[in-house]
């Protein structure tokens, strides 16, 4: 029995646990405020927002529900437009008529709960904005959103610090009834860990390859599984539960520490919404030749932990993928940890994407690298990834071993570039012809040596 509070009401369902939350609001609930768009977690329209006990604090994130198992809801607050309508309108919704920022009106109520999700968790026009980066207008041209987000940024500036429910619900941003559900949402029994065959984290790759397959499915929900969760730096290195999501990497406050730039790169990676859904291990056994978060941490030469009952082993990420879509694993394994040696100062970190839109974009070519030098500048470790060039996400191992030994300035990009060419083999697509992305990958890898030595006349 899936268990959780939609709106203001206890829901228990027997639905599939594949079901996914659009459907089950839309169909069996009738609450029809949530939109159906693209049913691909691209547009926005049927975002909501849930809430969950986050170490034992209720945060609440905006989700596109089409991407969302049933499942994925227990234990949580699930919250569509129809549960912070009133008989007024709030402030969100006043800053969007206010600013003429609706015009078809049937992307509205995404931006809506995105903006409710930013009253609640966010501070600062640049946050508002950011907020709404997971949904589509056809028509506005987003300036009279934009416009509005920032007025809603300025109404919530004097919210207090920390927990700022109370403040809400008393200036009309929420309904009232949110005072209560933390306490309604711990009475919530842990859903029992099933036994099922297969697995899913986030859902946010499953929804969009066989959608109608997964709302029949029966498998074990993982997104939730404690043991699956948690980020945490041990004796050098760095344990990252395969249940983490992109969100989580990026609030952490050990991985903000060991990359410094990582709310830039962060950045890079898809929506906030697909963000707070998105698993790691999700990433990785998708194989996607262009995973953000596979090529990310192929350069910090990371290992995975398979799990099969009580019987585990370790495998280098690099040689988990052994072509198209084909892994070194078992049917029964799963993902249980990423882990990395941790960076020292004498490390460079960089990650680089090229994609024709800003945000919620696969990329035409993304690379990561991971240099140390020595105490005269040369080069004594090099690890080097790219997607979007080769069948699987490639550890370009010859170009990082011809780093190797060398300062930045002794580099030669010719002897470089014709390297990097003969490790891929890109194809012509949707996303660039074949001899773009090669040149994207020299530019790009460039653009790693340059951030180091912006004046490096070679390049």
């Amino acid at each position: 029995m899936i268990i959780f509070f939609l709106n203001d009401q206890r829901v228990e369902s027997a639905h599939p646990p594949g079901l996914t939350v659009l459907d089950f609001i839309r169909t069996h609930q009738r609450l029809r405020g949530t939109k159906i768009g693209c049913r691909e977690g691209d547009c926005g329209a049927c975002t909501i927002l849930a809430g969950s006990l986050e170490n034992d604090v209720l945060i609440y994130r905006n989700m596109t529900s089409c991407l969302m198992p049933l499942a994925n809801a227990h234990g949580k607050h699930i919250v569509t437009v129809e549960g912070i309508n009133g008989s007024e309108l709030t402030p969100v919704q006043e800053a969007i008529v206010r600013n003429n920022g609706t015009q078809c009106g049937f992307c509205t109520i995404g931006f809506v709960m995105s903006l409710t999700g930013f009253a609640l968790n966010g501070r600062g026009k640049e946050k508002a904005i950011a907020s709404i980066d997971g949904n589509i207008c056809r028509c506005t041209g987003y300036k009279s959103i934009e416009r509005a987000a920032e007025e809603i940024a300025e109404k919530t500036a004097s919210k207090p610090s920390g927990t700022a429910m109370g403040w809400l619900v008393e200036n009309k941003f929420l309904p009232d009834y949110f005072l209560v559900i933390e306490d309604n949402l711990r009475r919530i029994p842990k859903l029992k860990p099933q036994k099922a065959g297969k697995f899913t984290g986030g859902g946010t790759d499953l929804y969009v390859q066989k959608p109608e397959q997964m709302a029949q499915e029966s498998f074990a929900p993982l997104f939730d599984a404690p043991e699956l969760n948690g980020i945490e730096e041990k004796n050098g290195q760095c344990f990252l539960g395969a249940s983490v999501t992109v969100s989580d990497i990026a609030e952490s406050p050990v991985l903000q520490r060991i990359f410094p730039d990582l709310d830039q790169h962060i950045k890079l990676i898809s929506s906030t919404p697909i963000r707070n859904m998105a698993t790691l291990a999700g990433n990785f056994v998708n194989a996607s030749p262009i995973g953000d978060m596979t090529i990310f941490f192929l350069a910090l030469d990371s290992s995975i932990i398979l799990k099969k009952g009580h019987q585990k082993r370790i495998l280098k990420l690099r040689d988990f993928y052994r072509g198209y879509k084909q892994l070194d694993k078992q049917p029964e394994e799963i993902i249980e940890q990423i882990v990395f040696d941790i960076p020292s100062s004498q490390h460079y970190f960089n990650f680089e994407k090229v994609c024709k839109r800003t945000h919620l974009d696969i990329a035409s070519v993304n690379t990561a690298c991971l240099l140390k030098f020595d105490e005269k500048g040369k080069i004594i470790e090099a690890h080097l990834s790219a997607g979007g060039l080769a069948p699987v996400p490639k550890y370009l191992t010859k170009t990082a071993a011809f780093l190797k030994g060398k300062r930045i300035d002794e580099i030669r990009s010719k002897k470089m570039d014709s390297l990097l060419q003969s490790e891929v083999a890109p194809i012509s697509d949707v996303r660039g012809s074949k001899a773009y992305k090669r040149l994207l990958l020299r530019q790009l890898v460039m653009a790693h040596m340059l951030k180091i030595e912006p004046e490096l006349e070679v390049f």
